[in-house]
């Protein structure tokens, strides 16, 4: 069946622009037809844009603006938000901080180019055991607030509720199409724990050192991520069947969506999680390239059980299974290892 979707076409792969609102407005017929076009994109590519999604262009415009805010704070000012505890993903990072590309055991790749301000859940049920377990008190500690942007925490609260319910109906879409229950990945993703991140890449008046980029190559851990970002030079770039890097257009109004290692994992590849990066900017274009992504990274509950799916099994399932709590953990671990020796220098 041929699914008649908008695309984005780049050296051997294509990447969908779906319009996902007849899944919000539409009878059953029309939801599994969305269903249709978003899995054709989850199985080829593993990344897709959509469109008609609902979220508040208002709401989107005050994150953007209340992140950069708080990233035009002094560095002194930024600091006082950084996580007393090394093992606890919370508040801010400084330039150099974090190596995506660790967390898929690459010796060879420089700290990320970028800082970054993250949170978890923006409220837990403290009766819960779930939440006040020592694992759940490690994943679920408390949001670091910056006090000096105003209206920092309503904003943020506000966006990371809105990206809840639009990864909640992704995972609908995502069921229906690997042949499941509307409803089957609810009870896996209602006590998730998602980091929502803001990542200022600065501009780049002098040239990088020893291949150092904006973020290095690396697949997202997750169920899916949902990105924001801005259309400035240096990008997000994706790596096609090929073995080429190409470059992932900005298309007005839309998100980006793209698949992490625990779905893949749950269809047994038959949908993929693609390696991407963010590069640097053109050396002719550096000044004025600075670049500001809002980051979803949709991660189940973290007992939530990932192994094969029953649509899936094919000639047998190809991954042992794993809790979504365990896979975080290691890929998290790996990715702030910074100081790891000969890593930044290999």
């Amino acid at each position: 069946m041929t699914l008649a979707v908008d695309t984005r076409t780049w050296a051997g792969a294509t990447v969908p622009v779906v319009d996902i609102a007849g899944y919000f407005s539409g009878d059953t017929a029309e939801k599994r037809r969305v269903a249709r076009e978003v899995g054709e994109a989850c199985r080829t590519i593993g990344f897709l844009v959509v469109s008609g999604h609902g979220v508040p262009a208002s709401l989107i415009e005050r994150m953007h603006a209340t992140s950069r805010a708080f990233f035009d704070l002094p560095d002194s000012a930024k600091r006082r938000s950084m996580t007393p505890d090394p093992n606890i993903y919370r508040g801010y990072y400084a330039i150099g901080s974090n190596a995506v590309a660790y967390s898929r055991d690459d010796l060879v790749a420089p700290p990320d180019h970028r800082e970054i301000f993250s949170i978890n859940r923006v409220a837990v049920d403290e009766t819960d055991p779930y939440y006040t377990s020592p694992l759940g008190r490690r994943i679920f500690a408390a949001n670091i607030w910056p006090e000096a942007v105003p209206d920092f925490r309503a904003t943020w609260t506000e966006y990371y509720r809105t990206m809840e319910k639009l990864s909640r109906d992704l995972m609908r879409m995502f069921a229906l199409a690997l042949d499941l229950d509307e409803f089957w990945f609810d009870d896996k993703i209602d006590k998730h724990m998602t980091n929502l991140i803001a990542s200022n890449y600065p501009d780049q008046p002098e040239e990088l050192p020893n291949g150092q980029l904006r973020a290095g190559p690396h697949t997202d851990y997750g169920s899916l991520t949902i990105l924001k970002t801005e259309d400035k030079p240096g990008g997000l770039e994706v790596l096609d069947a090929r073995g080429n890097w190409s470059p992932v257009s900005i298309v007005p109004d839309t998100f980006i969506i793209n698949l992490g290692d625990l779905m893949a994992q749950w269809t047994n590849d038959r949908w993929v999680s693609t390696m991407h990066r963010v590069v640097n900017p053109p050396r002719e274009r550096a000044i004025g390239s600075r670049r500001q992504s809002l980051v979803f990274f949709h991660q189940p509950n973290y007992d939530a059980m990932v192994e094969c799916l029953p649509s899936c099994h094919g000639d047998g399932a190809k991954y042992a299974p794993i809790t979504s709590g365990e896979h975080l953990l290691m890929k998290m671990a790996k990715m702030q290892d910074v100081g790891r020796a000969d890593k930044s220098t290999a």
